[in-house]
């Protein structure tokens, strides 16, 4: 080695020895709980006590996206239901009972996206299932989806006809029983490709091939802690070498180890340095700031992986209305809005001047008496009129620029949901602030202890938060949001001067 690579190879050690103890922490946070992510079902019934969270994670005021809509079902007895469940309330919202018998154990498995009254009794979709609540049971019971079907976008009633809309296909039904599926047509100059944020969301976890491909990222968070968990052991047994020769002690073990971790830590990085590198960079972008400039991108779809399929709407459906106004349906999707005709069979259309929607997602999506919608999201709350165009602002009534296909990923009005009619009132809920009276402040009754007792948060959901850097954020405030890119950008840093250093200094070895 020459002299001016070996002072190269000196000063490229700083960047790889510095940034990699300050990162190794955070490394195995990402690595821990992307495995975690990576089981959903197998750690569903898991559920983490709020108290042991920090203070933003514990229900106030109905917050935290806890509450999603609201039913009558009787003259004194409404349903409210969101990530908490379903809870009946009565005597003018003075008490609640738990409703949530026949529910799978853990609170992930109650989350409710959406809850509608159907001829056969009340239907309720959730992230796990289609469950059905009749009087006869007195319970919720499953309701098997035709190809194990779990996750319930959505639900609509037309008529006598249940609507089921999933993550990728339309069913339809009006027995329960016999449960048919719709492949929904293609949109007006489809051209089979793929959003690049859903491409880059299934490479980082795996998904995108198959079984196979998440057990292959499972075992690169088994790598990042091997190489975090050896990096750190040589920067401390030197020191520990260095004391012992003083102190005349032995140190052949110590030193034997030395070499030994050193060897392994230079060969797993290697061999799964590419991997790694690819891993870290998609994952960069799933989180804003670096999510939003590639959000609305369209990529060619990867031959032979799971987004390699003749379903157009695979992992895009998201809400579904019957709009009998206009005999047809409305559906929302990761890609926008889109009208389609009443036999489904026609292109769908994707509609023009649609309200602002976040990256989020569409929380609320309502028909309103005179042919509009409520349309609710992270990036507030509006009232659109599809025949004309105008989208108004709900709060002060003023018109607003439609979006060309998402809105921002925050407003002022972070809506999670919208009650109807509740004894007479009508309630929006902000994410952060809860259940707020549509005519201002804040009116409804605070959780009972009865619902906070019984609405922990999920294993799935906490490592969630670890893994996107917003339990983070009672500590350094929206700054938290630069977590994932500073922390990606770092973790980088450490394994490209770490396999430069290799190359340039131990390769030969």
């Amino acid at each position: 080695m020459s002299p001016k690579v070996a002072a190269f190879v000196r000063k490229l050690k700083k960047y790889h020895k510095w940034p990699g103890i300050f990162v190794v922490f955070f490394a195995l946070l990402f690595a821990l709980s992307g495995i975690i992510l990576n089981h959903r079902n197998l750690i569903s019934n898991v559920d983490i006590s709020r108290k042991w969270m920090p203070p933003g994670y514990r229900y106030k005021n109905w917050n935290l996206a806890g509450v999603r809509s609201s039913m009558s079902v009787g003259k004194d007895s409404i349903l409210i239901y969101g990530n908490i469940g379903v809870w009946m309330t009565t005597d003018g919202l003075t008490s609640f009972t738990d409703w949530n018998n026949g529910f799978p154990d853990g609170i992930d498995k109650r989350k409710i996206y959406s809850l509608v009254k159907h001829s056969h009794g009340l239907v309720a979709g959730t992230h796990f299932g289609l469950f059905v609540h009749t009087l006869q049971s007195n319970k919720w019971v499953r309701v098997h989806m035709p190809e194990g079907e779990e996750r319930i976008s959505d639900l609509a009633v037309k008529g006598d006809t249940l609507l089921i809309l999933t993550r990728n296909f339309l069913y339809r039904t009006t027995d329960l029983l016999h449960i048919e599926k719709i492949k929904l047509p293609s949109p007006e100059g489809y051209d089979h490709k793929a959003g690049l944020f859903l491409t880059l969301w299934e490479l980082h976890s795996g998904e995108l091939f198959g079984i196979a491909g998440t057990l292959f990222v499972d075992m690169l968070g088994l790598v990042l802690i091997f190489l975090s968990v050896t990096g750190l052991l040589h920067f401390l047994l030197p020191k520990l070498v260095s004391r012992l020769k003083k102190q005349g002690g032995n140190y052949t073990r110590p030193l034997s180890i030395k070499k030994w971790n050193l060897k392994w830590h230079n060969l797993i990085g290697y061999i799964f340095v590419a991997f790694l590198l690819v891993n870290t960079t998609a994952g960069m972008f799933l989180r804003p700031p670096l999510l939003i400039p590639i959000y609305a991108s369209q990529v060619g779809i990867l031959p032979y992986s799971h987004l390699d399929t003749d379903n157009p709407w695979h992992d895009k459906l998201r809400r579904i209305i019957w709009d009998s106004g206009r005999k047809g349906y409305l559906l929302y999707t990761s890609d926008g809005f889109f009208n389609a005709d009443p036999k489904l069979q026609d292109p769908l259309i994707r509609v023009t001047n649609q309200p602002q929607v976040s990256i989020m997602g569409c929380n609320t999506l309502e028909l309103l008496e005179d042919g509009s919608y409520l349309v609710g999201s992270f990036s507030g709350l509006f009232v659109w009129h599809p025949a004309t165009g105008v989208v108004l602002e709900y709060f002060t009534g003023q018109q607003v620029e439609s979006a060309s296909k998402m809105g921002r990923p925050v407003g002022q009005n972070m809506v999670a949901g919208y009650l109807r009619n509740c004894h007479g009132r009508d309630y929006w809920i902000d994410y952060n602030r809860g259940i707020m009276a549509t005519d201002g402040g804040i009116s409804f009754p605070e959780m009972p202890e009865i619902v906070l007792k019984q609405t922990p948060i999920s294993l799935w959901n906490a490592a969630l938060e670890v893994h996107t850097g917003r339990i983070f954020e009672n500590l350094v405030g929206p700054f938290y949001l630069l977590y994932v890119p500073l922390m990606g950008f770092t973790i980088l840093i450490v394994l490209i001067s770490g396999i430069v250093i290799w190359w340039l200094g131990y390769r030969k070895k």
